[in-house]
């Protein structure tokens, strides 16, 4: 292997957002993340659901009566 080719690989900290520190080990000296396991809403449960059904059925009803006008001038 050739000598000084490779970049430096240590212990570094992440930092979060929310305060959460993370050690792990690359080749960055430090870095700030926005959103970590501990935060992500994803993890944590407090995920909201959309209401696509409301959605779907507000689409559908629209273009009904598209179809109806549509029908009526042929």
């Amino acid at each position: 292997m050739k000598a000084n080719v490779h970049p430096k690989y240590g212990e570094v900290e992440f930092t979060c957002s929310c305060g959460n520190v993370i050690k792990t080990r690359s080749t960055m000296k430090s870095a700030h993340i926005e959103i970590c396991n501990q935060c992500h809403a994803f993890y944590t449960g407090k995920q909201k659901l959309v209401d696509s059904a409301g959605r779907v059925d507000r689409f559908r009803k629209r273009y009904a009566k598209a179809e109806k006008n549509s029908g009526k001038s042929s």
